[in-house]
C-alpha cells in the first residue's frame, strides 16, 4: 500500500525565503561574476516573496561579445558551487 506525502508548503517558502540562504545566492552570483572576468557583474533585481534569487549578466559590449563567443558566464558557473 501507498503512503501519501502532505508537504509543508509553508515550511518550504520559508527556507527559500531565509536570509541565509539569500546571502549565500548573492555570494555565489559574485563568485560566478568575478569569475568571467572585467564588465560581468551581479544585477540588481527586486526580490521575489518566495524564492530568493540573483542575474549574473554582462554590462559592458565587450563582456558581452565574450559571453557570446567563449561562453564566459558557462565556464564560471563552477566558481558558484
Amino acid at each position: 500500500m501507498a503512503t501519501r506525502l502532505k508537504f509543508n508548503r509553508a515550511a518550504f517558502r520559508a527556507l527559500r525565503t531565509d536570509p541565509g540562504v539569500r546571502a549565500d545566492i548573492a555570494d555565489r552570483a559574485a563568485r560566478v561574476a568575478q569569475a568571467a572576468g572585467e564588465g560581468v557583474e551581479v544585477l540588481p533585481i527586486q526580490e521575489p516573496r518566495n524564492r530568493a534569487r540573483a542575474i549574473v549578466a554582462p554590462v559592458t559590449a565587450d563582456a558581452a561579445r565574450r559571453v557570446a563567443q567563449d561562453n564566459t558566464l558557462i565556464r564560471a558557473l563552477e566558481a558558484g558551487r
